[in-house]
């Protein structure tokens, strides 16, 4: 997980975090908003729920995004 920072917009003000993801099939980018970035630590197996997916540089990055949900399965 790369350092949490602080953000300001119309739609979201809080912390922000970009992280790693991987299982068998790759690693995936990671965006972890508000009390995510304090919940999830390197390790945890994750389930990401109502999220969205997108490509950025040629990567695909995941995130709850707004409407999603993030649940820790396993420490």
């Amino acid at each position: 997980m790369y350092p949490v920072r602080r953000i300001a917009s119309k739609r979201f003000t809080g912390a922000v975090a970009a992280a790693c993801g991987r299982d068998e099939s790759g690693i995936i980018g990671l965006v972890l908003w508000g009390e995510q970035t304090e919940r999830i630590q390197v390790g945890d197996i994750i389930c990401l729920t109502n999220g969205w997916c997108r490509r950025r540089n040629g990567e695909l990055v995941i995130s709850t995004g707004m409407d999603g949900s993030l649940v820790v399965l396993d420490r």
